[in-house]
């Protein structure tokens, strides 16, 4: 019997991610070691810390998941029947909605201390991105009872689906969007400044935002995509979103935290030191 065909894109999602999942763990090695050199940072809040260390252990165990499938599902039947769903995977799907939720969160968080702490800026983000995952929960359970064994859900439940892809890359939109917009009006106040700590803080924090928010968007929006056409490449993207997820927190942690460091080496003229300059606005609470 041949392959049908899911299990080949179920395959290569294997392997692109075998690929990410060793470059996320190099990169978790060195935003620890980032993260040990600015310990003392008042901008590295414990819940950001917490959250990598979330992140990678979840990407850790879709992996470990999806690898024991590999190597269970080759020696028992091969190729045939490769992307058939099983417990194991259940809780690789289950693993990949939690990691973006998670993943969010963060970003919901960093929008929150951005804007002071308003709760009312960060409602409808955290709505939507729970909103999601109870869509996608409801979305297993419905595939438990209906089909176990299907490698992706039944048409008749692919708009509870969409609704659960959908939301997270809504809370996306929102979430970067504020931020970006909150650290450009700071970067305008002190465009003019003299003093360029505040500024060239700002547009890092602002390209860091940007570069980790479309590469949420890109990987989200191909995957609702594909999942809306039922196209099997879906069974790529899904895995290696699931590192994405993971490797895009990460990457905004070394790149800030580098950029802390940075901007405490520089020292203020003595000239202007008794200048009242705005503060700078970061990113990491």
């Amino acid at each position: 019997m041949s392959a049908s065909s899911s299990d080949i894109p179920a395959l290569i999602g294997f392997g692109c991610e075998a690929v990410l999942y060793g470059s996320y763990c190099i990169l978790f090695i060195i935003s620890w070691v980032v993260l040990g050199q600015n310990r003392r940072s008042p901008n590295l809040s414990s819940p950001v810390v917490f959250a990598n260390c979330l992140l990678f252990l979840c990407c850790t165990a879709h992996f470990a998941l999806e690898f024991n499938h590999f190597y269970t599902t080759l020696e028992s039947t091969g190729v045939d029947g490769f992307s058939a769903e099983t417990p194991g995977l259940t809780g690789a799907d289950f693993l990949i909605s939690f990691t973006d939720l998670v993943g969010d969160l963060v970003l919901v968080y960093r929008c929150w201390m951005l804007w002071g702490k308003n709760y009312y800026v960060v409602i409808l983000p955290l709505l939507s991105a729970f909103g999601g995952f109870a869509c996608i929960m409801e979305v297993l359970h419905l595939v438990i009872v209906t089909d176990p064994t299907s490698p992706a859900p039944p048409a008749a439940i692919v708009t509870l689906g969409l609704a659960g892809y959908i939301l997270p890359l809504a809370t996306n939109v929102i979430v970067t969007s504020l931020i970006v917009y909150r650290i450009w009006i700071s970067s305008r106040i002190v465009k003019e400044s003299p003093v360029v700590i505040g500024q060239g803080a700002s547009y890092r924090a602002m390209m860091l935002i940007i570069e980790s928010g479309a590469l949420y968007l890109i990987v989200q929006f191909v995957f609702v995509v594909l999942f809306a056409i039922q196209h099997p490449a879906q069974g790529i993207v899904a895995v290696i979103a699931t590192q994405i997820y993971g490797i895009a927190p990460t990457l905004i942690i070394i790149r800030g935290s580098r950029a802390v460091g940075a901007t405490q080496v520089l020292r203020v003229p003595s000239s202007l030191s008794k200048t009242a300059w705005p503060k700078p606005i970061w990113i990491f609470g």
